[in-house]
């Protein structure tokens, strides 16, 4: 899709929202299933099911990248959909961009070995690089807009309620979260 037709549909959806706000209000899923071992299979709309895995040296068979690896992925994947939509729409032309995620994990959280610490990640870092023949100024308002609208980076940032359930054997309902 060019960058035109990019910013037309972008443009359009807005307008949507604008005359209702509702149809701005989605749902998005992804359904996972346990196959053996640690992998497990994650499935997403009507494309193919992707495998998850865990490296050998946590137990996994190192089929696939694993869960943490995944939103890392999102999140550098997140801003780069963001910056390609609103470069569009605010007429910036890139002609590189490239998102390094690293996170930060102490395996002894994850095993239960310290309950002083998290058992997820402690801290995110992402570098983004731009090449863009745009002013400086045009690519720092960009890099605000993306920074402040990314879900990705708000959903991690913020804090999200997550609720959860456990039905065993079919029945039975246990509080997750």
């Amino acid at each position: 899709m060019s960058q035109e037709k990019l910013k037309q549909a972008l443009l359009g959806a807005i307008e949507t929202f604008k005359q209702k706000p509702d149809a701005a209000k989605v749902v998005f899923r992804a359904d996972t299933e346990w196959v053996r071992d640690l992998e497990c299979r994650i499935k997403i709309r009507d494309f193919p099911a992707v495998a998850i895995d865990e490296p050998a040296e946590l137990g996994g068979g190192n089929i696939s990248f694993n869960p943490v690896e995944l939103v890392l992925g999102a999140l550098g994947t997140c801003q780069e959909i963001m910056y390609g939509a609103y470069a569009s729409v605010m007429g910036i032309p890139l002609t590189k961009l490239k998102v390094e995620c690293k996170g930060y994990l102490d395996l002894r959280g994850l095993f239960g070995m310290d309950p002083a610490i998290p058992s997820g990640l402690s801290k995110v870092h992402f570098k983004t690089t731009i090449e863009s023949p745009a002013g400086d100024e045009a690519i720092q308002q960009l890099i605000k807009t993306v920074e402040s609208h990314c879900p990705v980076l708000d959903t991690l940032t913020r804090g999200v309620e997550v609720t959860g359930e456990a039905h065993v054997n079919g029945g039975k309902v246990v509080v997750a979260v």
